[in-house]
């Protein structure tokens, strides 16, 4: 055990190398005649799906996923791209010409092999939103869009997916639209899994969106070819267990290809927990085709949140995180999970989600709760908001405005809605007198970086780059498997903790 440890264990931390171990531990070669096993080399490009890697032309099967207000920004897409990886660009909450400005920047900033994604949040809300946003990928190009927090298909998320759609002399289909749907609920995963609804792809038809070809040709194809399996994540989440919805995921995927014969392969990517190189080892030996990381991202200095964000986030633990209703969503119930850690969004947004829930006017709020929420929350009177919310919608939106007029209940949504969505734009900007009131979407998958990053060159946040957490988690998953190809085969004790320290920046260049 001694020789092995002194010659072999520094070894298991190159994962290039193949070790040819003898007994008693020792160091043999290829052909030697008592072997009594073989450590091979476990390269972290070879993590996750082949054909996902080709598709997209990465080196890594490794996805920064969208995050809302640009937090994932154009700098961070085009630092995972440089590091053979792919980012999505976090559309939400920002406006069509806003999308549309820097989506052009990408293009310019990456190379022609370099891929990246946009995305599409569902808004219902405001289908307007999803329609302007999908002309605007079709004008500039954009042919991956990540689908996050659909509740089912839609007519712009159909007239993206098909429009293009063509077929080769061979009879291959050919989709240059690629989407990857973001999904934590199984329902949900055979939508996408599906071909796109045959009444949606008649509206869309109607609507001029698409041609009579294109939809002739829409039930043989998914309506996303890839779909990431959320779990417990930051922002819009079910909290799922990821390792259960993972492998459940997977199996679907297998079903649904074996049902549609697509012709080309069904993948399932991890989100939701991946924040330390054994959460991303299991979800590749869970037979997951790619990896998504979001929460850990925020804290990077490409990270579009504000440095003063930034410091608190990287002081979270696991158990730091709560439960708020979604601004998009404040209706119909839906949650976000965010940063409880150094701030009273959570508990201030959940007492709005009440009062709405009590009362049907503004008017009907005790005098006492109002004054509270004046004072405390809003920090403006009632009515100074409604006024301000008037103003935003009768350019924005008037129809909504009008139903507002006529809706009492309405009306008290939307106010409650104006703290909801300007939190998060606080923390975007830094807004230290608002910092009580910062909304910031994290997981504790985070909370799990910070713990293991603790006493690290990455303790502090204005060291953390997007490119390096990827080459730690990749690195990091590498070495583990092989430390538990030694143990298996009895060269390390049963109990013997696999784990490792991250490695400096300048140590971590040697292996990627």
């Amino acid at each position: 055990m001694s020789s092995f440890q002194n010659h072999i264990l520094p070894l298991l931390y190159d994962p290039r190398e193949t070790l040819y171990i003898k007994p008693g531990g020792e160091l043999g070669s290829q052909g030697d005649q008592n072997l009594i096993g073989i450590i091979p080399p476990v390269a972290p490009g070879n993590f996750g799906s082949k054909s996902f890697r080709k598709e997209f032309g990465l080196r890594y099967a490794y996805m920064g996923g969208a995050m809302v207000g640009g937090i994932s920004s154009r700098a961070m897409c085009v630092a995972l791209a440089d590091m053979g990886g792919m980012g999505v660009f976090g559309a939400s909450g920002l406006s069509p010409a806003a999308i549309e400005d820097e989506i052009v920047k990408i293009q310019q900033d990456l190379m022609p092999d370099q891929s990246f994604g946009s995305c599409l949040i569902h808004t219902p809300h405001d289908p307007s939103w999803e329609e302007r946003v999908v002309e605007v990928y079709l004008r500039r190009g954009v042919t991956l869009i990540e689908a996050s927090a659909f509740m089912q298909i839609t007519p712009s998320l159909v007239r993206y997916r098909l429009s293009g759609l063509s077929m080769s002399p061979d009879g291959t289909i050919i989709a240059p639209n690629r989407v990857i749907a973001k999904v934590s609920r199984l329902e949900l995963a055979k939508r996408f899994f599906s071909p796109p609804p045959p009444k949606i792809v008649q509206e869309a038809l109607n609507r001029g969106w698409i041609t009579e070809k294109e939809a002739s040709l829409a039930p043989q194809v998914p309506m996303a070819q890839d779909l990431t399996a959320e779990a417990d994540s930051g922002g819009h989440t079910d909290f799922r267990p990821a390792l259960t919805l993972w492998p459940s995921a997977v199996r679907l995927a297998d079903e649904c290809a074996a049902k549609y014969d697509y012709g080309q392969p069904l993948r399932v990517g991890a989100a939701g927990g991946l924040g330390t190189p054994v959460a991303l080892l299991a979800a590749q030996d869970m037979g997951l085709s790619y990896f998504v990381t979001g929460s850990i991202n925020q804290c990077c200095v490409e990270s579009g949140l504000s440095p003063e964000a930034r410091s608190l986030l990287a002081k979270a633990s696991q158990t730091d995180m709560s439960q708020a209703p979604a601004a998009d969503m404040f209706e119909l119930g839906s949650k976000v999970q965010v940063l409880k850690y150094g701030t009273l969004f959570a508990p201030r947004a959940n007492k709005l989600a009440e009062l709405y829930r009590q009362h049907q006017t503004i008017e009907d709020i005790p005098a006492e709760e109002a004054k509270n929420l004046e004072e405390k929350v809003f920090r403006k009177p009632l009515a100074q908001i409604w006024d301000e919310t008037q103003e935003f919608f009768r350019q924005k939106d008037p129809a909504t405005l009008e139903k507002a007029n006529a809706n009492p209940k309405l009306k008290m949504a939307l106010v409650f809605r104006w703290y909801l969505g300007q939190a998060s734009r606080w923390a975007i900007n830094g807004l230290t007198d608002r910092r009580t009131d910062w909304c910031v979407f994290c997981g504790p998958s985070l909370g799990a970086f910070n713990e293991w990053a603790a006493g690290s060159h990455y303790e502090d946040p204005a060291n953390r780059r997007v490119a390096d957490l990827a080459g730690l988690l990749l690195h990091g998953a590498a070495v583990i498997k092989r430390l538990a190809l030694a143990r298996d085969l009895g060269l390390l004790p049963d109990d013997h903790c696999i784990n490792l320290s991250p490695l400096p920046p300048e140590e971590l260049l040697n292996f990627f």
